[in-house]
């Protein structure tokens, strides 16, 4: 079995939803099946969950070496280092590499973000060891070639390059950058092109050996495997992943003070604005009220308040919504919506006073009931592939939200009452301390100057 103590089995192996049936919407939907839980010698934490519909297997690692962790003036080195797995290892060049995942039909994949980086396989049951080698073959003995890290970063310094053309990428890293200002979460995950020109070989090494450690990292496999086959053959190789010393984070939150205003100048049609503030933790105690509340607020398509006034009622948008960017460490909150150049000004402004008018007075108990009704029950219908699964599953262990979390997710949303979300509006929309974003076309906005802070 997976868990072969007993005791062990009972503190850790948890059952999330039971196999179960879910009318939405006219049809039925498959809850989460169940997840078990289980912490190697060296650290390294392994959930498991069985899904035989398809003769498949998904795993994802989560490792704790996001883009917060590069050095001052090494910015982009998380995310080199991360993309460098695939380059080739002692054992594969990167050629016989993706020569042997082609063959299995099988996909190996690397992402990362401000807090953490993913490394994602998916393959065919019949050839589970052999994908599981090349997966551990990655992980535990990357070699960062010389050529390949300078393709890499000559296809990043590209990207970079591309984004400057696209307003709303621009818009997002000025936000970022004047909102979070030199604090980790304040560059791009990708570097700059002044960062990446100095970063080496030896930097990669370094970055790795400090952070990609068994103890700072987290496995989902699902699919169709059984716990035998998991404790048999994945994690016999996982085990000879060394744990290591995870150097001690030092994480300044500061956030800039406003109203600030930053005014890019691009000859556009659409003005691209993002108006946004300090946000909060995935942690944080009034994160559930703080969902209903923007869901309500932006993040409820056509439903939602902003949607209604700015582009229903008077036309102004095509596009306009809210969101909390949380993480392992205080985020933002965001306000995102293209207008015409010309109708920028009064969008703002009609924002604002939505902001102000939810601080102002208790939502109606059909608003409430609405934002409630589409949270729980679109809830099961995020977890529709066993990618999401286990991209989901390993979320829920890194912010340490308990395997029980889909279980107790819907009575959280329950819940919460009109004065929760009264209370967490005034306690963190502040619509008189903001950063303000506008790329667009300035003279026709009726917004004068370029880059001013």
């Amino acid at each position: 079995m997976f868990f072969r103590n007993a005791k062990i089995s009972l503190i850790l192996a948890m059952s999330l939803f039971s196999f179960q049936w879910l009318v939405l919407e006219g049809r039925l939907v498959q809850a989460m099946p169940p997840v078990q839980r289980r912490v190697v010698s060296n650290g390294l934490v392994v959930l498991f969950s069985q899904d035989h519909s398809l003769p498949m297997v998904t795993a994802q690692l989560l490792i704790d070496a996001g883009s917060r962790k590069d050095p001052s003036g090494q910015e982009g080195l998380a995310h080199l280092t991360a993309k460098g797995l695939l380059l080739g290892t002692s054992k594969r060049p990167v050629t016989t590499m993706n020569e042997e995942l082609d063959f299995m039909g099988a996909s190996l994949d690397v992402s990362i973000n401000r807090d953490y980086v993913t490394l994602g396989l998916r393959v065919l049951k019949k050839y589970l060891d052999e994908g599981f080698d090349i997966f551990c073959d990655v992980l535990t003995q990357p070699t960062f070639p010389e050529e390949e890290i300078q393709r890499e970063i000559q296809k990043t310094l590209a990207a970079i390059k591309s984004a400057e053309e696209d307003p709303a990428e621009v818009a997002e890293k000025a936000f970022r950058s004047t909102l979070f200002m030199d604090t980790p979460y304040g560059h791009s995950v990708e570097g700059a092109k002044a960062s990446l020109s100095k970063l080496n070989r030896e930097d990669i090494v370094r970055f790795y050996s400090t952070h990609y450690h068994a103890n700072s990292a987290i496995l989902a496999i699902v699919g169709d495997i059984t716990g035998d086959e998991v404790t048999e053959k994945v994690v016999p190789s996982l085990t000879k992943w060394a744990r290591g010393i995870i150097p001690d984070e030092l994480f300044t939150v500061t956030f800039a003070q406003g109203p600030k205003t930053v005014k890019i100048n691009r000859e556009i049609t659409q003005a691209n604005i993002i108006l946004g503030h300090k946000g909060v933790n995935r942690q944080d105690p009034g994160y559930y009220a703080m969902t209903v509340m923007n869901y309500i607020l932006g993040g409820g398509g056509f439903g939602s308040r902003l949607m209604d006034e700015i582009r229903v009622k008077r036309g102004l948008a095509y596009s306009v919504a809210s969101l909390f960017v949380t993480g392992k460490y205080p985020g933002s909150f965001q306000i995102v919506l293209q207008t015409k150049n010309e109708s920028a000004r009064e969008a703002i402004s009609l924002v604002l006073d939505q902001i102000e008018r939810i601080q102002r007075n208790m939502v109606s108990e059909q608003d409430l009931e609405t934002a409630k009704k589409y949270l729980t029950g679109s809830f099961p219908l995020r977890l529709d592939t066993q990618a999401e699964l286990a991209e989901f599953v390993t979320q829920m262990e890194y912010f340490g939200l308990g395997l029980d979390y889909p279980e107790k997710y819907p009575s959280l949303i329950r819940a919460i009452s009109r004065e929760d979300v009264l209370r967490v509006a005034k306690a963190h929309l502040h619509p008189d301390n903001y950063v303000l974003v506008i790329v667009g076309n300035l003279k026709k906005a009726g917004v004068k100057g370029s880059m001013n802070q």
